[in-house]
């Protein structure tokens, strides 16, 4: 475009240069004319008066014939040097102010338009090429300022969807190493007892049941594994179904722990004096209450301590247990997907649990509070009451 601009510019320059040409050959072929007219008059009148003279001899004739040579000699000089000089310096002027109007509106058009739009190129090449970080710097004063700002808005845009994008393709590796890594281990060891027992290693009655204990353990941690995979992926499309309705949530809390420390007598509720009813989803919360008890068992291996506290208009299902906590450093980042602490170590887990539980909560109205102690951690349930 800057190329087609340049030669229209200089078309109209070479243009604005013939007709001025052309206009100032014009002007001298016309006082070319006017000149030889008047001389063609003054030559004839001077012929009659010089006929008149000769027949008559009249002096007064010779002398008018003399005064007419004159004025003809000074007409001649008159019509060839002053006039035509002057109005071919106003040909001229107007013609030159024309060719610099005519570059003043060129250069304009450069840098309001051709500039612009030469360097919105440049850049949709380099985005075309995939070079999303170079920012692009706009003007608004210029007729494409609104434009580039847009445009500009689209680049960071792909930019965020691309690095999304990314993101979830790392996580997705991560968690299908992480769970690899984690499934491999429950089943090698569900291998081994299964294998003792058709071998009949486990000869008495209580090893055999020892063996199928740990193997059923084994069953449920690939169990755990596999569902928190599958929550994940659900929760990433927007497809959890969370079926809300009235629940009384002491009577729930109750019935899940006495589900959950059955086996290991590990988990004291203080059961309240008063009922609350909130609305949640019965499955979900369950879920949840196991996930934190859960995490509880596995970092801090101390005793856990439900109570529910009622406060104005909400409902605060504490878990709290007595081992080292979150750390500082990790307690940003805790509800992160695929995030594990320092206090993790070769602990199996595929660090979903604590962005699983604040996913369920959110999509129930409610939300999830951590707070570290001197000696352990407390983790923190809050739903709307239902008045």
């Amino acid at each position: 475009m800057k190329s087609k601009l340049f030669k229209a510019t200089v078309l109209f320059e070479i243009l604005v240069i013939l007709i001025t040409f052309l206009f100032i050959y014009n002007k001298k072929t016309e006082n070319l004319s006017d000149v030889k007219a008047e001389q063609i008059i003054a030559l004839n009148e001077i012929n009659q008066l010089t006929l008149i003279a000769v027949s008559s001899g009249d002096v007064l004739a010779i002398s008018e014939i003399t005064d007419k040579i004159s004025s003809l000699q000074d007409n001649i000089r008159l019509k060839t040097s002053g006039r035509p000089q002057k109005q071919n310096f106003s040909i001229l002027f107007l013609s030159g102010t024309c060719m610099i109007f005519i570059l003043i509106i060129f250069i304009y058009i450069y840098l309001q338009i051709i500039r612009p739009f030469d360097k919105m190129e440049k850049y949709i090449d380099n985005i075309a090429m995939g070079n999303f970080d170079l920012p692009l710097d706009f003007e608004r004063s210029n007729y494409f300022g609104a434009f580039t700002w847009a445009f500009d808005n689209m680049r960071k845009e792909i930019t965020k969807a691309r690095s999304c994008e990314h993101e979830a393709i790392e996580n997705n590796k991560t968690v299908i190493a992480t769970l690899s890594h984690d499934i491999k281990t429950p089943i090698s060891s569900i291998r081994a007892y299964a294998e003792g027992l058709e071998m009949n290693f486990g000869g008495t009655a209580e090893k055999r049941e020892k063996y199928l204990s740990i193997i059923m353990k084994k069953c449920d941690e690939v169990a755990k594994l596999t569902n928190d995979l599958f929550i994940h992926s659900i929760s990433d499309l927007n497809k959890l179904k969370v079926n809300i309705q009235k629940v009384e949530i002491c009577e729930l809390i109750h019935d899940t722990v006495i589900d959950i420390s059955a086996e290991h007598d590990d988990v004291n509720f203080e059961n309240p004096l008063f009922k609350v009813q909130v609305m949640a989803d019965r499955k979900r919360f369950v879920q949840v209450t196991e996930n934190l008890i859960n995490n509880s068992r596995k970092y801090a291996k101390t005793r856990i301590d439900v109570s529910v506290k009622q406060k104005k208009d909400n409902v605060y299902i504490v878990f709290r247990d007595y081992g080292k906590g979150i750390s500082d450093e990790d307690m940003p980042f805790v509800f992160d997907k695929f995030y594990r602490g320092r206090n993790c170590k070769d602990e199996q887990g595929s660090g979903l649990g604590l962005y699983i539980v604040r996913y369920i909560m959110q999509q129930m109205k409610g939300e999830i509070l951590l707070h570290n102690y001197s000696e352990g951690l407390e983790s923190t349930l809050v739903l709307p009451i239902i008045k």
